[in-house]
């Protein structure tokens, strides 16, 4: 499977490639009985994506190979046993890529010049990413969250480790029998170092970002300058190496809590924009705003889901597998409106029933 899903790796995978990009897209269940199916499932499409490949007469016969291998080489990497709810195999020629969603996707298979990202996209935005810097004296980690785990992210300069000369240096600051550690200028370099660094990550691909550590640490990063309404400390020491779940114990509380304001705040937005008839409401209204980038704020229940078709211009409601069917018209509403610079909320399920499950505010 592939590393953390980013916004560069978005950009990337949105490169135009040489005809055929392979992009095979399934739902997949992380449960029994209803996973015995996903194999199956699996090798049907692929079945489907290598007939595609094998009989479009523009291929070319050494890239339809090459595109083939790669495809298979994809499908090695795919685990089933801890699938999510969705799986998305991209294969061009000289790459492969392989992503577990935690969101519903439709089941196709598209040859085109670009990978079909819209599923991803939607993924990545409804999975609410965020990063979690865990301070001590002598190790500074960097964590990648989502509402369902996290795992340390290994690179950008993390994580960052020093050496003290006291080995049990750590466990006396958390009980406060080392109170002279973070008036060590070593240490404010080493954490200078730290904060620069995250400066970095943070300029670029912004998350909210939770720092955890001894309230020393904490106290010595808030001098070192601010990192802006989105951070927020969390006094708790000891993580500095892990574990994972540890980190994401600690994080969740703060997560959920702040989803929730988030969510109000979204709501509230949506009812102001009511009274000055600068709100879009449901499927079609939303698809014909964010088409024309008028909209500033979009906010999508989570597991809203719908196939419609296109009819004069407009959407209308149509049964999957009919003719002009568009079962993932949602995630493709996100990913247009994130090209426009639309701040995207995904919001708990009902939130929004009364205003067609997908709602926007007008920039004009």
């Amino acid at each position: 499977m592939d590393p953390v899903l980013s916004s560069d790796v978005l950009t990337e995978l949105r490169q135009p490639r040489p005809y055929p990009a392979v992009s095979l897209v399934m739902p997949t269940h992380r449960r029994e009985p209803e996973n015995a199916q996903d194999p199956v499932r699996l090798r049907n499409l692929v079945a489907e994506a290598e007939k595609a490949v094998g009989n479009d007469p523009d291929v070319p016969r050494e890239r339809r190979l090459a595109v083939l291998d790669q495809l298979r080489r994809a499908v090695d990497e795919v685990d089933l046993v801890h699938a999510e709810d969705g799986l998305v195999v991209y294969a061009a020629e000289g790459e492969h890529h392989v992503w577990s969603v935690a969101r519903e996707v439709p089941e196709r298979v598209v040859l085109a010049d670009t990978f079909l990202t819209r599923n991803l996209v939607a993924a990545q935005a409804a999975e609410q990413p965020y990063w979690a810097l865990t301070v001590a004296a002598d190790r500074v980690s960097l964590w990648s969250g989502d509402p369902e785990h996290a795992a340390e992210a290994d690179g950008d300069g993390f994580p960052l480790t020093r050496s003290l000369e006291d080995p049990d240096a750590e466990r006396k600051e958390q009980i406060g029998d080392l109170p002279s550690t973070f008036q060590d200028e070593a240490t404010k370099q080493f954490l200078r170092e730290a904060h620069d660094k995250l400066r970095a990550v943070l300029a670029a691909e912004p998350r909210p970002l939770y720092m955890l550590g001894s309230a020393a640490a904490l106290s010595l990063m808030d001098e070192l300058g601010s990192f802006g309404p989105d951070a927020m400390a969390i006094p708790q020491g000891g993580l500095a190496a892990g574990p994972a779940s540890a980190v994401w114990e600690a994080v969740e509380p703060q997560r959920t809590a702040r989803l929730a304001a988030a969510t109000s705040t979204v709501l509230a937005e949506l009812n102001a924009a009511q009274g000055r008839h600068e709100f879009v409401g449901g499927i079609d209204e939303a698809w014909q705003a964010v088409k024309e980038s008028r909209v500033r704020l979009l906010a999508v229940e989570e597991g809203y889901r719908t196939v419609v078709r296109e009819d004069g211009g407009h959407l209308e409601p149509a049964d999957s597998g009919s003719a002009g069917a568009r079962d993932d018209m949602v995630d493709e509403i996100v990913e247009k409106a994130l090209e426009a610079g639309t701040e995207v909320h995904f919001v708990p399920d009902g939130s929004l029933a009364e205003q067609g499950r997908v709602a926007g505010v007008l920039r004009y």
